[in-house]
């Protein structure tokens, strides 16, 4: 799971790094599991017992590799990843991106190898989730909240899958660029990473086209038309949105409902 993967470098960054909120290496998990369930007082000691193990990685790192089977469950606690198929010339798409509290490589329910590797776009942070996997595996699940809050996860990860495809396949450049820093946003603040209006966002302009499917020209000019607009503005690292409403409307953006009732 850490070896090093090389992803090209690019002149341009569009943002700086994200805040960091975290008082111990579970609490990120825990607030992205809290919202989209309610946890029990066991089930957030339990997360407490079992996210303690944290690893770093730099920048480029391959975290899974496509047609591997994932040995263990981990989550990223800080930096930022993405799911992404290479073709052998070197061509590349990125299918989604990966912040603070999602899952990596293995999900509770068994399966097969993992059909895109991930890779680390800055200096991420993992933790291990302790004993879990052996929990599932024994058929004696005792936490509801948390076993309802990966099929919230595995709704939001096709949700976001459907989304990337009608990105590519029927938006325009415009549509597309103003679409993802919404869901961005929208991902972000639910883990209390962006505030109401502004984004943290450290990724190249590189990375963006690619998961966009455009040149790195034609990402640059789409985003300054966004500036020019007054859609967003970009200062220090900071894509702070101007018109909210207006860019969901453009984009057909549609907030993540995420939070789920189980029982």
């Amino acid at each position: 799971m850490n070896h090093p993967q090389r992803y090209s470098r690019a002149a341009r960054v569009i943002g700086g790094p994200e805040s960091n909120l975290r008082a111990w290496p579970g609490e990120i998990v825990q607030r992205r599991f809290s919202s989209m369930v309610s946890l029990s007082p066991e089930e957030g000691r339990f997360l407490q017992d079992s996210l303690a193990l944290g690893r770093s990685h730099p920048a480029r790192t391959e975290l899974c590799t496509a047609g591997q089977i994932a040995s263990r469950l981990c989550f990223l606690t800080s930096g930022w990843a993405c799911s992404i198929r290479i073709l052998p010339d070197g061509r590349r798409q990125i299918f989604e991106f990966l912040i603070p509290g999602d899952p990596l490589g293995y999900s509770l329910f068994p399966r097969g190898p993992e059909f895109l590797s991930v890779i680390a776009l800055t200096r991420v942070e993992t933790v291990e989730a302790n004993g879990w996997r052996d929990l599932v595996g024994a058929g004696n699940f005792a936490f509801p909240g948390l076993r309802a809050a990966f099929d919230a996860l595995d709704r939001e990860r096709e949700q976001h899958l459907l989304d990337q495809v009608t990105r590519l396949g029927r938006q325009t450049a415009y549509e597309r660029l103003a679409h993802l820093l919404l869901e961005l946003h929208d991902r972000m603040a639910r883990v209390g990473l962006a505030s109401r209006t502004s984004l943290p966002l450290p990724l190249k302009q590189e990375i963006l086209a690619e998961a966009l499917g455009l040149s790195v020209v034609h990402l640059n000019r789409t985003l300054q038309m966004l500036r020019r607009d007054r859609m967003i503005e970009l200062k220090a690292g900071v894509v702070t949105f101007l018109a909210p409403e207006q860019m969901r409307t453009i984009a057909d953006f549609q907030p993540n409902q995420a939070r789920t009732d189980w029982g």
